[in-house]
C-alpha cells in the first residue's frame, strides 16, 4: 500500500503504532513509516524508523522480517549517501533471508547497484531473483524486477533488450491496482522512447506519469531527471536547468535524498553547460562530482567529470591536463558500456586538436568516429563530427563536407520525427558544429557557390517543410480558448490602468505550460530528402535584373553572397557583433520616432542605417545594379530594418529566411477565387482606420449571421472553397514574384467588432488570396509561439496560425513588432512570420518595430493602391514609402515595416 496509496498506508502504520502492537506487527509499521520518509520525506526520519523496524523483526524472531527491512534499510542508507553501510545491510539481508524473500532482497540490491552505476551487478542480482519472483506467482515483484532490468538495458544501450523487458511488466501492471507502479511503468517507457530518438513520444509519455504522481501526492525527482534529459535533447536546454534548479530546492526543503540531489546537480551542469552558461555548469558538475565520489557512485561521478572538463573547456581553459582527463573519462564510460564514451573521446579530440596535438587528436577522435554508423541520431551525429574533424585535421576539404553533410543528414531524419516548429527549430542547434565546419571548408575550397550551399544547408530548416498540425484534441482545443478568455481579462485589467490579479497571471502562465506542453506531444511526418537547394534554379528564377544578398556568419565576421546575373559572388563586410549592436541602437531610434517631437533623433537614426550599411554589406553594395533587391540574413540580424539603409531606401526590397524560402514562395500560386479578409482589432489609437476605408474602396460585405458548430463557437456561414496549389509556373516575373497581370481580387469580407473572434478570424484566413490585420501585436520573446495579435475575444497566437489548412497568400499585418522573432537553435526563426510561410504564403507585409498607429494608416492605404494596380507586395511597399509625408513620424514608420517572401 506504501507505493499504491502512501498517504492512507502512512496514517494506517501511524494508528497501528497507536494500538501498541506486537513486535512483529510494529516492524511492519515501522518499515512503511521509513519508506514513505525515504521517498516523500525526511531521510534522517527514514533511518531512524527503519533501523527501530530492523531492531523489532530481531525481537519478533523473524529472519525472513529481519531480512526483509535490511533490504529496506539498506536502499535508505545508499540514498542518504552511505554506501558502504547500505551494502554491508543487503550483505545481512540475503544471509538472513531465503527463497521467495532473498528474491526480494536480491531484487532490492539490484535496484541499489543501478543507483550505484555498477550496472553489471545490477543485471546479475536481478536475473537470480525474477524466476523465483515467478515461480511465487509474486505479480508485482516480479512487474517491478522487469521494470528495473529494461532501466539498466537502457542505460548500456541496449534498448530492444529493455522493450521487451517494458512490454511484459506492463501487462503485469494491468492485473494489479498498484498505481504508483503503474505509474512508473509509463515514466519508463518515456525513457525507453526517448533512448530510441522519439523525443514527442517520450514527453508526452513522462507528462501522463506525472500527472498519475500527482494524483498520488508523489514526488517527482526521478521523473523531472529524465524529462530534463529529454528536454536537453529537444533543444530546451534553458527550461532543463530551470526544472533541475526547481527541484534541488525541493528536495533540499524536505530534507531528501542525497542521491537524487547528486544526480539533479549532474543533469542540472549538463543543461547549463549547453544553454551556454558554462559557470554554472562548472559550479553544478564540481558539487555533483564530489557528491558522486563520497557516495561511491564511480558510473555517474564519470558522468559528471565529463561535464566538468566541457564546463572548463567552455570558459577556454583548454590544456594537456584536460586532454588527459578527457581521455580517462572516455576510458571509463568505454569500460562501463556507456553511451557516453563517444562524447567524452570526441572532447578529447577536439581539445588536442586545439593545442595543435595532431597524433592524439586523430586516435581519440577515430575512436569516437566509431559511432556514427548506429545508435541513436544524436549518438550518430557525435561519429560524424569527430569524422568532420579528422578530415580537417588531414587538410581533406572533401573530407571534411562528406561527414558534414551525412551528420546533417542523420539530424534532419530525427527533426523531421519531430512534429512542433518549436522542436524542430530548437533541435538545429545539434548541428551547428558540423554547419560551421562545412562553411570554413566551402570558404577555403569552394567558392562562393559551395559556401551558399552550406550557408542554406542549415539555414531556416524549419521552413522546408509545414509543421504537422495540431490533432483534433478537445483538451488542447478548450485550454486555447481558456488562455484566450483568460488573457483578455487580464489584458483589460492592465489596460484599465491596474494590475492583472496575480492569481490570473498565474492561471495563464499555467494554461500557456499546457498548450505547449501537448504541442511538444506531436510526432512530425515520416523521414524524406525534401526539396535540396539549386543554387542553378536560383539564378535562373534571379534573372539579370534581381539580386539576391545572403549574409553568411563565418568566426564571426559577416560575408555577403551576391546572387545574380548567373553568377555568386562573395565579399567580406563587417563584424556580426557590431552590427547586432548597431542594429539595436536603430532600434530604439524607431521606438522614439514612433512618438511626435523626436524629430532630432532622424539624422542619428539615419547616420546608424549608413553604418549598418558598410557593416553588413561592405563592398557589395555598389554592386546590386539597380533592380530589385531581395536580403536573406541569418537570425542574429532579424530586427535590422533594411530599408533604412540607404543602398536600399528608394529599392524594391524584399526580405527572406532563406534563398530556399524565397524561391519557394516565388512558386507558390495563389488560390482561386480572390477571397479577401479585412479584419480589425480593438483599441488601436486609429481605431483601424485603414480597414474602414478598404473596405469602402472594396465595396467589401459585412458578415451578417452565424451558425452553430459542434465546438459551441459561432461561426459564419460556409465559405468559399480553396483548392490548394503549389505549382511552379504562375508566369509572375523575377522580380521579387512580380505578377504579370493582377492578383484578381474578390470583395473583402470585414471582420471587425464582435465579429473579430479568433475562431471566425481563422475561418475566413484560411485559404484566403489576401488578407489584412490591422490589430495590436505582441512579441512574446520568452514564448515566441505565444506573439500574438489582439482580437476581439483575446489573444491570436501562433500556436493558432499553425491549425490554418493554408494560410492567405498574401497578408499584411498593420501591427506593431509583428517582424519581430526568436532566435534559436543553429540559424532558425520563430514567430509570427515564420509560422505563416510554410504553411501557404507567399508574401508578408510585417512590422520590426512599434509604430505610430496614425502614421500606418496612409501608409497601408498608399500600399494597397500599389496592389490593385498589380504589384507585388515589395513594389507596392515601395512606393507606399515614397508617397508618405516627410516628417520623422512617417519616414519611421515606413521604414519599420518589410516585405517577406516573394508575392
Amino acid at each position: 500500500m506504501v507505493f499504491a496509496a502512501p498517504n492512507e498506508a502512512l496514517t494506517r502504520a501511524e494508528e497501528l503504532l497507536g494500538a501498541e502492537p506486537a513486535p512483529l506487527h510494529a516492524s511492519i509499521a515501522h518499515q512503511v513509516i521509513g519508506i514513505w520518509q525515504r521517498d516523500f520525506g525526511d531521510t534522517r526520519q527514514a533511518l531512524a524508523h527503519l533501523r527501530r523496524a530492523r531492531d523489532l523483526a530481531a525481537r519478533a524472531d523473524s529472519a525472513e522480517r529481519e531480512a526483509d527491512v535490511l533490504a529496506t534499510l539498506g536502499v535508505a542508507l545508499v540514498h542518504s549517501g552511505r554506501t558502504r553501510e547500505g551494502l554491508a545491510a543487503f550483505e545481512r539481508g540475503v544471509a538472513r533471508g531465503s527463497g521467495h524473500t532473498r528474491a526480494r532482497v536480491l531484487y532490492r540490491r539490484a535496484y541499489v547497484w543501478w543507483v550505484l552505476g555498477r550496472h553489471r551487478e545490477a543485471l546479475e542480482d536481478v536475473r537470480r531473483a525474477i524466476p523465483v519472483l515467478r515461480q511465487a506467482d509474486d505479480v508485482i515483484w516480479t512487474a517491478r524486477a522487469l521494470t528495473l532490468r529494461a532501466t539498466v538495458h537502457l542505460a548500456l544501450g541496449a534498448v530492444e533488450r529493455a522493450d521487451a523487458d517494458f512490454t511484459e511488466a506492463e501487462a503485469l501492471w494491468d492485473t494489479t491496482g498498484q498505481e504508483h507502479d503503474k505509474a512508473d511503468a509509463v515514466e519508463s517507457r518515456g525513457l525507453a522512447a526517448f533512448r530510441s530518438g522519439d523525443v514527442p513520444t517520450a514527453l508526452r509519455l513522462l507528462d501522463e506519469a506525472e500527472e498519475r504522481y500527482a494524483k498520488l501526492g508523489t514526488p517527482t525527482f526521478m521523473l523531472t531527471i529524465r524529462r530534463c534529459e529529454v528536454l536537453m535533447a529537444a533543444g530546451l536546454a534553458t527550461e532543463a536547468l530551470a526544472e533541475a534548479d526547481g527541484a534541488i530546492a525541493a528536495l533540499d526543503g524536505i530534507g531528501g535524498q542525497s542521491t537524487r540531489k547528486a544526480e539533479l546537480l549532474l543533469v542540472a551542469a549538463r543543461a547549463a553547460r549547453l544553454a551556454g552558461e558554462a559557470q554554472t555548469a562548472l559550479a553544478r558538475a564540481a558539487v555533483a562530482v564530489r557528491l558522486f565520489a563520497g557516495q561511491r557512485r564511480t558510473w555517474y561521478e564519470t558522468h559528471a567529470r565529463l561535464v566538468l572538463i566541457e564546463a572548463r573547456v567552455a570558459t577556454g581553459h583548454g590544456s594537456g591536463r584536460l586532454v588527459a582527463d578527457a581521455a580517462a573519462v572516455a576510458e571509463r564510460l568505454a569500460a562501463f558500456g556507456a553511451p557516453a564514451a563517444p562524447e567524452a573521446s570526441l572532447l578529447a579530440g577536439r581539445i588536442a586538436l586545439d593545442l595543435g596535438w595532431t597524433a592524439d587528436a586523430e586516435r581519440h577522435l577515430t575512436v569516437a568516429a566509431r559511432s556514427r554508423h548506429g545508435g541513436p541520431p544524436l549518438a550518430r551525429m557525435t561519429g560524424w563530427a569527430a569524422q568532420a574533424l579528422r578530415a580537417r585535421a588531414a587538410g581533406s576539404a572533401r573530407g571534411v563536407l562528406e561527414a558534414c553533410r551525412r551528420g546533417l543528414d542523420v539530424l534532419d531524419d530525427h527533426r523531421m520525427t519531430l512534429g512542433a516548429s518549436e522542436l524542430r527549430a530548437r533541435a538545429t542547434a545539434q548541428g551547428a558544429e558540423l554547419a560551421a565546419l562545412a562553411q570554413r571548408a566551402s570558404l577555403v575550397s569552394g567558392g562562393p557557390r559551395r559556401l551558399l550551399v552550406w550557408s542554406e544547408r542549415w539555414r531556416a530548416t524549419v521552413l522546408t517543410a509545414p509543421p504537422t498540425r495540431p490533432p483534433a484534441d478537445p483538451v488542447l482545443l478548450s485550454t486555447m480558448t481558456a488562455f484566450r478568455e483568460l488573457a483578455a481579462r487580464v489584458d483589460d485589467a492592465r489596460t484599465g490602468g491596474g494590475r492583472p490579479v496575480p492569481a490570473l497571471e498565474r492561471e495563464q502562465r499555467r494554461l500557456e505550460r499546457e498548450i505547449r506542453s501537448r504541442t511538444l506531444h506531436m510526432r512530425g511526418a515520416a523521414p524524406g530528402d525534401g526539396d535540396r537547394f539549386d543554387v542553378g534554379r536560383l539564378l535562373d528564377r534571379l534573372g539579370d535584373d534581381v539580386r539576391l544578398v545572403e549574409l553568411a556568419v563565418l568566426d564571426g565576421r559577416v560575408h555577403v553572397l551576391l546572387c545574380g546575373q548567373g553568377r555568386v559572388r562573395r565579399f567580406e563586410a563587417g563584424l556580426l557583433a557590431q552590427a547586432e549592436a548597431e542594429a539595436e541602437h536603430v532600434q530604439a531610434g524607431l521606438r522614439r520616432l514612433a512618438h511626435p517631437g523626436a524629430e532630432a533623433r532622424l539624422p542619428l537614426v539615419e547616420a546608424a542605417g549608413a553604418r549598418l550599411q558598410e557593416l553588413l554589406l561592405g563592398p557589395a553594395a555598389a554592386h546590386l545594379g539597380s533592380g530589385p533587391v531581395v536580403v536573406v540574413p541569418p537570425g542574429r540580424l532579424h530586427r535590422v530594418p533594411w530599408a533604412l539603409l540607404p543602398v536600399l531606401r528608394e529599392r524594391v526590397l524584399s526580405v527572406s529566411p532563406s534563398a530556399s524560402s524565397w524561391l519557394r514562395a516565388r512558386e507558390t500560386a495563389p488560390p482561386p477565387g480572390g477571397r479577401q479578409v479585412l479584419v480589425r482589432g480593438p483599441g488601436l489609437a486609429s481605431d483601424g482606420a485603414e480597414v474602414s476605408e478598404l473596405a469602402d474602396r472594396y465595396g467589401a460585405r459585412r458578415p451578417t449571421g452565424t451558425v452553430a458548430r459542434d465546438d459551441g463557437v459561432r461561426h459564419a456561414g460556409p465559405r468559399d472553397s480553396t483548392a490548394r496549389d503549389e505549382g511552379a509556373g504562375d508566369g509572375r516575373g523575377a522580380g521579387g514574384g512580380v505578377p504579370r497581370a493582377p492578383v484578381r481580387m474578390g470583395r473583402p469580407t470585414v471582420l471587425e467588432g464582435d465579429e473579430a473572434r479568433v475562431p471566425r478570424v481563422l475561418r475566413e484566413l484560411d485559404g484566403a488570396a489576401s488578407a489584412h490585420i490591422a490589430a495590436h501585436g505582441t512579441f512574446r520573446a520568452d514564448s515566441p509561439l505565444f506573439s500574438s495579435l489582439r482580437m476581439a475575444d483575446g489573444p491570436l497566437i501562433v500556436h493558432d496560425f499553425e491549425r490554418l489548412d493554408r494560410s492567405p497568400y498574401r497578408i499584411i499585418l498593420s501591427c506593431c513588432d509583428t517582424a519581430r522573432f526568436a532566435s534559436v537553435g543553429a540559424d532558425e526563426l520563430l514567430g509570427l512570420v515564420t509560422a505563416l510561410l510554410p504553411l501557404g504564403t507567399a508574401g508578408v507585409v510585417a512590422c520590426c518595430a512599434p509604430v505610430n498607429d496614425a502614421a500606418v494608416v496612409p501608409l497601408m492605404l498608399a500600399l494597397h493602391k500599389g496592389l490593385d494596380a498589380g504589384l507585388s507586395l515589395a513594389e507596392a511597399l515601395r512606393d507606399a514609402r515614397a508617397a508618405l509625408p516627410g516628417d520623422a513620424v512617417h519616414q519611421a514608420t515606413g521604414w519599420a515595416f518589410s516585405a517577406f517572401g516573394a508575392a
